[in-house]
């Protein structure tokens, strides 16, 4: 097993030395540009990982690998185009560099060209990534279009919040493993295990980025704290909110969440007042501790040595407190 900065780097390497297609170059560029954009890379380093992790060659799964990483940035153009957003990791999004239809047009063509990566394995694991590919491409717009109809109810449960985000994130990190144990041909019964892992991690992984978006330290974050309650965003803490507040402040905070006048500090210190007053944080953190646990029970199912099963206990820990 390498180090995790060392299958970022190799991946990297193989991200930076893949070429799409250069004409026409107003649908190729807009692709090379966000693919080029830096991120944390979690999924094919995931992939990459789980193929070493059951005996396979990682170097054999770049592929998947960066298929999956395509396929991810590809949800990213849409969902830029969704929600408006001006900036993604920092940088112009697709649609503000170049147009609406540009962005939409090489949006759809990353994701044929996650599809083709798949081609160059053989018969019988193609068969196998693209069945799962194509059932998770589903799931995560299934999800994309649960959060989108979210935004405009007030009476959403966490049962109906837990699915979505299963859908619209966790999916693909479970996916991301279940790929490289695919390559390495490990047998349906690790597969499925490693996928449970992967998916259940990308749970705890969602929550506690909603808790962090409100209570989290900026600095350590990377995000300016109270974005979702600014956007009026209803993350697990509004759900939970809204199932243990009193009627009267229930009320208050919908009044809050639909509010677009009031001063921006204003807003989040009321919000954040109301959550504390119900010790919403400690609620959200017991959600993202069951997660956790639920995917580190999974671990106990795998074939695979202890020194393995440490690496993704401190592979899952690493992620849980953002040290990846």
């Amino acid at each position: 097993m390498l180090q995790i900065q060392q299958y970022r780097e190799e991946f990297e390497k193989y991200l930076n030395a893949y070429t799409p297609p250069r004409t026409p170059q107003n649908l190729y560029k807009p692709v090379s540009y966000f693919l080029a954009l830096e991120g944390k890379r979690i999924r094919p380093i995931l992939t990459l990982l789980s193929c070493d992790l059951f005996n396979g060659n990682y170097k054999e799964s770049l592929d998947a690998a960066l298929a999956v990483e395509v396929f991810h940035n590809f949800s990213l153009v849409h969902d830029d185009i969704m929600d408006e957003a001006p900036l993604r990791r920092g940088n112009q999004t697709v649609h503000q560099k170049w147009d609406l239809s540009t962005a939409i047009l090489s949006g759809d063509v990353m994701l044929i060209l996650a599809y083709q990566l798949f081609e160059n394995y053989n018969k019988n694991i193609f068969v196998a990534l693209a069945k799962l590919f194509s059932k998770t491409a589903v799931e995560v717009c299934e999800g994309q279009q649960l959060d989108i109809d979210f935004s405009k109810l007030n009476d959403i449960n966490s049962t109906k919040y837990l699915n979505m985000i299963e859908l619209k994130t966790a999916v693909l990190i479970g996916a991301s493993m279940k790929m490289g144990a695919i390559v390495a041909k490990a047998s349906d019964n690790e597969q499925e295990n490693i996928y449970e892992f992967g998916k259940n991690l990308g749970i705890a992984f969602q929550i506690q980025d909603d808790f962090l978006d409100t209570f989290g330290d900026e600095k350590k974050f990377g995000k300016v704290i109270g974005g979702d309650i600014i956007e009026n965003k209803k993350t697990l803490l509004y759900v939970k909110s809204m199932e243990i507040f009193t009627e009267q402040d229930k009320t208050e905070l919908i009044k809050l969440y639909s509010s677009t006048h009031l001063d921006e500090s204003k807003k989040i210190k009321e919000v954040k007042e109301l959550f504390l007053k119900y010790n919403i944080p400690s609620i959200i953190e017991n959600e993202i501790n069951y997660y956790t646990q639920l995917a580190f029970k999974k671990l106990d199912n795998l074939n695979i040595n202890d020194h393995k099963k440490d690496f993704l206990f401190d592979f899952g820990n690493s992620l849980m407190k953002r040290k990846i």
